[in-house]
């Protein structure tokens, strides 16, 4: 029975919610809270510094394997035949990074990495990769505010946080995600303007412009304020923002002096942030006619990247953090590993870090009917929700793939958290529940520009960790998104 107590302090937290911008757009005048926890999900200190001091090799490593286009060529060609838009990807790839006598500097751009990522605390294991996302990594913005929500809520509603509380939990942990990538994002935007700017200012056109960020969204899109939160923060650091769907910046885009990126109204860009493009319909335009579906609007995208501004995520980080390069990090050795930039130590904490996983071949289903019923999940290249088979729904899949869609699939050992000691209470829509299994999913945000770490501690050390994002679900639940699955908002809590 949920009483009185616990029902009020839920309304405090959705008024709060709302009033703090986590929510998702219903209609163009109307938003819903996001799904969060009433409390946060325990974490021991020894498996959170663990996180919070390797994962900044991950994004080390990624960027040095996107950088690396040997590498990525011979690690996609493989699954292009089974997915079309993989194989479009490493066609906008190739075409970026090409020379001619028309365009002797490829790819001047600066590479920004903001990447997430997701592990899933293992009961035996302990922390395991689940997935890099490299490519409209979002929701920091909602991981700093759930755990500020808490924190409101350890203080004005302490009998209902203590009641849904496990009995272990201490100290919350601190999030600055929101923050932290505003401060990443900026110190990339004012280096590309610094360069301009230094530039400009010895030429007898002596004119400078504002520091200038483009978020490429998607049209119609209802995950709008955490972008709109990574704006604000932006902008309270003197950056304007702009936003614009790809169809928007079709035919907009031009060259300015020394590969300036120019967009008409609005002048110099110096930072485009990308929260579309990892999926073929953020390119579809109907009313464009070209040469192939969607090639008009990849090229808007390839045109970005053939001028000096910072981009995440470029292509090149596209593809570096799929499930395919992912699944052929996972197999090497810490040896083989330092070929992206990493000494042998980083390379054997970065191994302890990744999952089994294996490619897709005519043996895999006789390794799955060999297997215990929740041992493997099947995942293609997807991104998102929707991309991951489970259980009994493994072996009629993999029936049914024709042998040249084998290499764009893979078969990843099925975690197994722990889940919570005691009953969570979740809010959806207004609506309390109890979950009596509810597991979490880690999400570790890092920054890196052009391969250093980009975030100042409060030291002023470089650092790349910049926060995380907590999302938990009911462990017999498959799908944990909070936007399009039936996960929640979650924060971390210290345990004993």
């Amino acid at each position: 029975m949920i009483n009185d107590t616990s029902k009020q302090a839920a309304q405090d937290a959705i008024e709060w919610a709302l009033t703090h911008g986590m929510a998702l757009k219903t209609t163009p005048y109307s938003a819903v809270h996001t799904a969060f926890s009433l409390t946060p999900t325990p974490i021991t200190v020894a498996r959170y510094q663990k996180l919070t001091a390797s994962v900044g090799l991950l994004g080390k490593l990624v960027h040095f394997a996107s950088e690396d286009s040997e590498f990525l060529s011979e690690a996609i060609a493989p699954i292009t035949s089974g997915d079309p838009f993989f194989n479009a990807l490493l066609e906008m790839h190739q075409a970026i990074h090409q020379t001619n006598q028309q365009t002797p500097q490829s790819a001047i751009r600066l590479p920004l990495l903001i990447m997430r990522s997701d592990f899933m605390d293992d009961a035996n294991l302990g922390p395991k990769l689940i997935e890099f996302n490299g490519i409209a990594a979002g929701m920091g913005p909602f991981g700093q505010r759930i755990h500020e929500l808490h924190k409101f809520l350890q203080l004005q509603a302490p009998e209902a946080f203590s009641e849904w509380s496990t009995p272990t939990t201490g100290k919350l942990v601190a999030n600055h995600a929101l923050e932290n990538l505003a401060q990443g994002i900026a110190n990339a935007t004012h280096k590309i303007n610094a360069e301009f700017t230094a530039i400009e200012q010895s030429s007898i056109n002596n004119t400078t412009n504002a520091p200038t960020f483009l978020m490429v969204v998607q049209a119609g899109e209802d995950n709008v304020y955490d972008q709109h939160l990574l704006e604000h923060a932006l902008q309270s650091k003197g950056i304007r923002t702009i936003r614009r769907t790809f169809r928007e910046l079709h035919g907009k885009l031009k060259t300015g002096d020394n590969h300036r990126l120019l967009l008409d109204g609005v002048g110099a860009i110096d930072t485009v942030y990308l929260r579309a493009g990892y999926q073929y319909c953020d390119y579809h335009a109907n009313d464009i006619i070209s040469r192939v579906c969607c090639d008009a609007l990849m090229q808007t995208r390839i045109f970005i990247e053939k001028h000096r501004v910072a981009v995440n995520a470029t292509v090149s980080q596209q593809l570096a953090t799929s499930k395919r390069v992912q699944m052929l990090l996972s197999s090497m050795e810490p040896a083989a590993l330092t070929r992206f930039g990493l000494n042998i130590d980083e390379a054997i904490a970065v191994k302890e870090l990744l999952s089994d996983m294996l490619a897709v071949s005519k043996d895999s289903a006789a390794i799955v009917a060999n297997s215990s019923n929740n041992d493997w999940v099947l995942k293609n290249q997807g991104e998102g929700g929707g991309h991951c088979i489970f259980g009994d729904d493994i072996l009629p899949k993999l029936a049914a793939l024709q042998p040249h869609e084998y290499q764009a699939w893979s078969l990843m050992r099925r975690l197994h958290p722990t889940a919570r000691a005691t009953t969570a209470l979740t809010v959806r829509k207004g609506e309390l529940q109890k979950v009596d299994d509810l597991i979490s999913e880690i999400g570790m945000f890092t920054v890196h520009i052009d391969g250093e770490a980009a975030i100042a501690d409060e030291n002023n050390h470089k650092q790349a960790y910049a926060g995380y994002l907590i999302r938990s679900k009911s462990a017999r639940t498959t799908e944990g998104g909070v936007h399009s699955g039936m996960g929640v908002l979650d924060s971390l809590v210290i345990s004993d």
